[in-house]
């Protein structure tokens, strides 16, 4: 189950990542960006750099040479931050997101297959396979840097692109004191997902009479 699971997650991200870019970088450019600035605005969406952060979880654990391949994708504490990571991306799009816009097409089919289908397949995945007890509490402060990094990108890219990835984050539009209780809420939700993934890693290793 769970070589099915890493195999259908790492095709499935692929094909929305590829699809997703094919579709966003000529729109993009229709709307009067470069053909750079066009990459630059598709890489500028968490949901984008998460899924690919997926992919590479399940291609290097799925590549013949195993943990050679890009170890650092292969070890417990980035199998673990990813699933917290691409858990938030379904909950953010869910719950705020999706109500924001109507996409048709291509776009929806893109749109279910990087927030709702990927998502699920990682998280099924790790809870399957993944998960093995290793990670630690002080993990929780290296994940945490990953949001709070994309944030500060997202606003400090914003007055000079002109433009914000997410809604939320529109400083000119909805003023600096909502976009600061967005964040809050946003990060506070990312560290209760940490918590939790830390304490089912461990009940998850307990279960399978994993020693850590």
């Amino acid at each position: 189950m769970g070589r099915f699971l890493q195999i259908a997650g790492l095709i499935v991200g692929l094909a929305g990542l590829v699809l997703q870019a094919c579709i966003t970088i000529p729109a993009s450019m229709e709307a009067g960006r470069s053909f750079l600035g066009s990459i630059v605005f598709l890489f500028s969406f968490f949901t984008i750099l998460t899924n690919i952060g997926a992919v590479l979880v399940h291609a290097s654990l799925l590549s013949p040479s195993g943990y050679a391949w890009l170890p650092a994708f292969a070890g417990p504490r980035m199998r673990a931050g990813v699933a917290v990571s691409i858990a938030l991306v379904f909950i953010v799009y869910a719950t705020v997101l999706a109500q924001l816009w109507q996409p048709q097409g291509l776009f929806l089919l893109c749109d279910v297959l990087l927030h709702y289908v990927t998502p699920a397949l990682f998280v099924l995945w790790w809870l399957v396979a993944g998960a093995d007890g290793r990670t630690r509490w002080s993990d929780i402060s290296w994940w945490m840097a990953y949001p709070i990094a994309y944030l500060a990108y997202a606003l400090a890219r914003a007055p000079i692109a002109g433009e914000v990835p997410y809604p939320f984050l529109d400083v000119a539009k909805n003023g600096a004191a909502s976009v600061a209780l967005a964040a809050l809420a946003v990060t506070g939700v990312f560290l209760v997902l940490c918590i939790v993934a830390v304490l089912v890693d461990r009940g998850v290793a307990r279960l399978r009479g994993v020693r850590r």
